[in-house]
């Protein structure tokens, strides 16, 4: 190695700036998102059927589209829901499946099966990744303009503007109104002409019409003759001729002689709001390959150039903005980098004293980075969350690779006579190859299982790992040719000699050191005993006493709450419940904006007039926690808005739980033939785990929509009067909800017209049956002659799964881990006496987090094996694997004191960083066991001499990793929290780890030796 890197100085210094400058490159033009792009394995196909009764949908809909898609490759799992005419219908499949195929798969059966479907039943296929959420949501809003004309100015002049920003992939449009024209007939003066409702519709709809009817020449010119009566106005409307009869002789009437004509806005069953005014909310969502912070800034750019051109009184805010979350984590891995070279470059200092040094380390430090960024480039990777926490989880391990070659380097300084040091330099690094090569492998091959892992955890953590094992595969290169290269070029003698008065401070530690490894390696048997005895034991006890959960808890800076009013409610009467829940939101002093949809939400999905949501933005800077902002809203409005139930989660939780399944952490799904026993089964255990400390906004499971007018015609009476059921539905479809008879085109707007009846004649449950219908000749009678008309209660949605009918309970933690929470659900359960037939199954984020531990958990005893099968070729000794194995499992026992002393969830990131001490403890013990000669005989000599040589460098590096990941342990900076369990996990392992492998390892090892001896 020494003749190589001596031939080939100037070609490894320029490999290195060519590196680093195209790395920089690279890290400025890398998409940024919040997630790694992942297939989440789930379609979920929407069905419109129109207005009927959900168990009618369920029947003649859903059951023949289940049957249907259960035949499409791949499909693991089939859940329904199907409410009053419409029906949700998710379909998940194996992890690693071709989404994109599953996608087109799902719409083609669906295509297939439509023939066997009810006439008027529309579906859309909707394919769940994280873009189906928007990445900013705008709220337009205005003082003085009414609704239609905000909503318009939202449709006209900023939706084309923002659609045509490159990477934007819809933007969908809540809210405002949109006007037509009302045709509100007259029956007395209809049933006077002998006129119906229809006759009127056919009417309009034959007066506005534009028809090429041929072309013709004429004095060297072709002309295209069209027929052109299409209507613009109101005026236009009431000039129409209605004909009074079918004979030749018969009258015709104006339109507005039999009808009042008004321009309105069209009937809407949802409310939109923004800081308590309506408003219009613009929902942007990004292609999955676009830069969402570039995206961001150029809809913010085209916003600007809007707003030259906005009137004075329309107000654009932004409501939500997904990129907050990115930035602020991008800015935490600034700072984790500068922060880790600082110290870094500090310990370096105190240990080694040398001015120079501490500069290499503050080159090779950002220039690691920057070439790892390269490869991710190069795998098509992006900025985000686990990346972005990949690197900063890096900084400490990069620099110690780095910080383990110039401490050689400088050890073999000092030890040589002054005249031969600068040309031992590169021979020097020679000599650490080998273990330096080793012990990045140790850390590098943790991560391989991890392409085995499916679901959220593989999806999320393999970004990671790839992250990480690029800086370290970087760093190994840098450290093994061009830290050396550096050194050689800088290091001066007046270097050598700081190091030796350094050496002076740390004699006081050796001293320490070497009396307590005397100590260990003269009754090995005795200390290995004890300490491990010790460790496992403390391990124990954390570990039983430990919480668990699934994703690291972290502060969004907003939250989603949820509301569900009494079914069947008002939209009025709900919307006065919210105005009191908006009173509350603006009263909380950490509250910045917020958002409100009635009738909709944020993710769409089925949804009544009386249920929506609220997306609340907090401040920044300084306030209280997401966490406990949202346990007080949750607690004022449980206690001053009785009738409305809420649920409440930050975005990304809710986002997670949503793309996978359900949402909530804990859902009990009851399954059973029959539906009575499933309801009496909710009924019990909701309000049982209600009880439970920490669990709170139980739902039961028993979704019911509103009530129903059902209309009940009395066929022979009907046939008397010359009607059947079909015509009086289609007549009752004009008087109640109007018929939309055309549309009137006016610039670029349509206007629809709809031929309706007056409010004061279908306004009230009463007025209903006395509708005047017409018969085939001529007379009108009263609905309530053919017909009866009742209220009947609303029904409950339908669930299924796997094509049996369930209903899942469902309720969310607050101040409670979820492992503890979940053992007292199932106690609870288990007490209760429930009907016979009704089978349990636990699901939701509950069951993510078991799957995804049995998973880290094979993960974990993989990196076991691959360390030890990397220790025997390295050492080609048992007695080396086993001492390492040992320590690793000490160290892994220091890993759960440490989460549980600090008050951190056992959860996969905290398991990740379980996983990753693995590698690093053995990293250690390999620097350690490369200092024995292990081909000769090793007595408890030469462990004392390999110990303190190793002793700086070991320290060097464990405290160097310590305090660069500090700023992930504390939480510092947005985003940090994702890896704070990982930073916690890493740093305990590393604290008691780095004393193990200083004393326990050595005398493990001689105590194996002596009884192989």
């Amino acid at each position: 190695m020494k003749a190589w890197l001596t031939g080939h100085v100037r070609s490894v210094v320029l490999a290195f700036i060519l590196l680093t400058v195209a790395g920089l490159a690279a890290a400025l033009n890398l998409p940024v998102s919040l997630f790694p792009h992942v297939d989440f394995a789930r379609v979920v196909v929407s069905i419109d059927a129109g207005d009927r009764a959900a168990d009618q949908t369920e029947i003649q809909v859903t059951r023949p589209l289940e049957e249907a898609l259960r035949g499409v490759p791949g499909v693991s799992h089939i859940r329904s829901t199907t409410s009053r005419g419409a029906a949700d219908i998710a379909l998940s499949f194996d992890w690693g499946h071709d989404m994109v195929a599953a996608t087109l798969q799902t719409e083609a059966a669906v295509n297939a099966a439509m023939p066997d479907l009810p006439p008027g039943v529309r579906f859309t296929v909707k394919r769940m990744d994280p873009t189906v959420f928007p990445i900013l949501g705008l709220a337009v809003s205005s003082p003085s303009r009414d609704p239609v004309k905000v909503r318009q100015f939202v449709d006209l002049q900023l939706r084309p503007l923002v659609a045509s920003v490159p990477g934007v992939a819809a933007v969908d449009v809540l809210g405002g109104g949109q006007a037509e024209y009302q045709v509100l007939i007259d029956p007395a003066r209809l049933q006077a002409l002998g006129l119906s409702a229809d006759d009127v519709v056919k009417a309009i709809a034959a007066n506005n019409v534009v028809n090429a009817v041929g072309k013709l020449e004429d004095r060297h010119r072709l002309y295209l003759t069209l027929v052109d009566t299409r209507l613009s106005s109101a005026a236009d409307l009431g000039q129409i001729a209605v004909k009074t009869g079918a004979t030749p002789g018969a009258g015709v009437v104006p339109l507005s002689a039999v009808a009042q004509i008004q321009l309105a806005p069209a009937p809407m069953w949802t409310r939109i709001t923004a800081q308590g005014r309506d408003a219009v909310l613009v929902n942007i969502r990004q292609s999955p390959e676009a830069d969402s912070v570039a995206l961001a800034k150029a809809v913010r750019a085209r916003l600007a150039e809007l707003s030259k051109h906005t009137p004075s009184d329309i107000n654009v805010a932004t409501f939500y903005d997904q990129t907050e979350l990115v930035t602020g984590a991008a800015g935490s891995v600034r700072d984790a980098i500068f922060l880790g070279a600082l110290l870094a470059g500090a310990v370096l200092f105190l240990f080694l004293r040398s001015s120079r040094l501490m500069l290499i380390t503050a080159i090779m430090l950002p220039a690691v980075l920057a070439s790892a960024c390269l490869l991710l480039f190069v795998l098509h990777m992006s900025f985000n969350m686990m990346t972005l926490g990949g690197l900063a989880a890096a900084v400490g391990l990069v620099v110690d690779d780095v910080v383990v070659m110039l401490e050689h380097l400088m050890r073999r300084l000092q030890e040589a006579p002054e005249a031969e040091a600068k040309s031992g330099i590169l021979a020097a690094a020679g000599e650490m190859a080998r273990p330096l090569i080793g012990s990045s492998l140790s850390t590098v091959v943790v991560f391989a299982p991890l392409a085995f892992l499916t679901g959220v955890t593989g999806g999320f953590f393999k970004a990671l790992a790839v992250t990480m094992s690029a800086a370290l595969i970087i760093s190994l290169l840098f450290a093994l040719f061009v830290a050396p290269v550096l050194a050689q070029a800088w290091v001066r003698r007046q270097d050598v000699e700081a190091a030796d008065a350094a050496d002076r401070m740390t004699h006081p530690i050796a001293g320490g050191y070497q009396r307590a490894i005397g100590w260990t390696l003269g009754r090995p048997l005795l200390a290995v005993g004890v300490i491990a005895a010790i460790f496992l034991g403390l391990g124990g006890l954390a570990y039983s006493q430990l919480g668990t959960g699934f994703m690291p808890k972290m502060d969004e800076g907003g939250f989603v709450l949820d509301y569900k009013a009494k079914p069947g409610a008002a939209l009025s009467d709900t919307d006065r419940l919210l105005r009191q829940v908006e009173e509350i939101i603006r009263s909380t002093p950490d509250v910045d904006s917020y958002s409100r949809r009635t009738g909709a939400q944020l993710g769409g999905g089925l949804t009544e007039a009386d249920e929506g949501d609220f997306f609340i933005h907090l401040k920044k800077g300084k306030r209280r926690g997401v966490e406990e902002v949202m346990a007080e809203i949750r607690q004022r409005v449980g206690a001053e808005v009785p009738g409305l139930d809420v649920e409440i989660a930050q975005l990304m939780e809710d986002l997670i739980g949503d793309l996978t399944a359900v949402p909530q952490p804990i859902e009990i799904k009851l399954f059973g033939p029959n539906p009575d026993a499933l309801k009496t089964a909710a009924k019990t255990i909701a309000p049982a785990i209600g009880k439970i400390d920490g669990v709170v906004e139980v739902v039961d499971g028993l979704r019911v929509a509103g009530d129903a007018l059902v209309v009940k015609v009395n066929r022979p009476a009907a046939a008397l009067e010359g009607l059947d059921p079909d015509a009086v539905s289609k007549q009752l479809e004009d008087l109640v909800g109007g018929q939309v008879a055309t549309q009137v085109q006016k610039g670029e707007l349509l206007y629809g017209v709809r031929v309706w009846t007056g409010a004061s004649l279908r306004d009230r449950v009463g007025a209903i049956a006395n509708l005047r219908l017409h018969a085939p000749d001529g007379h009108d009678l009263p609905l309530s002659r053919i017909a009866t008309v009742v209220v009947e209660p609303g029904q409950q949605q339908i669930t299924r799964e796997d094509l049996q009918p369930f209903v899942g309970v469902t309720a969310r933690l607050e101040h409670r881990d979820m492992g503890s929470a979940m053992a007292e659900v199932k106690k609870t359960i288990a007490g209760l006496a429930l009907p016979a037939g009704v089978r349990i199954e636990y699901g939701g984020l509950y069951a993510q987090q078991q799957s995804s531990f049995v998973d880290l958990a094979v993960v974990f005893a993989a990196a076991l094996l691959l360390v030890s099968l990397l220790l025997l070729y390295l050492f080609e000794r048992w007695r080396v694997v086993i001492s390492v194995l040992a320590v690793v499992l000490m160290a892994a026992a220091a890993v759960f004191v440490g989460l549980w002393a600090t008050g951190t969830e056992l959860n996969i990131s905290a398991l990740m960083g379980l996983t990753m001490v693995v590698g690093i403890i053995t990293e250690l013990a390999i620097f350690f066991f490369a200092e024995v000669e292990l081909d000769q005989h090793v007595d408890a000599s030469h462990l004392t001499t390999a110990g303190l040589a190793r002793l700086r460098p070991i320290l060097m590096s464990a405290v160097i990793a310590i305090l660069a990941l500090s700023p992930l342990a504390l939480g510092l900076g947005q985003g940090s929290a994702m890896q704070r369990p990982l930073a916690i996990a890493i740093i305990s392992g590393l604290l008691a780890g780095a004393p193990l492998v200083l004393m326990v390892l050595p005398a493990l090892f001689e105590a194996l030796s002596r009884k192989r001896a």
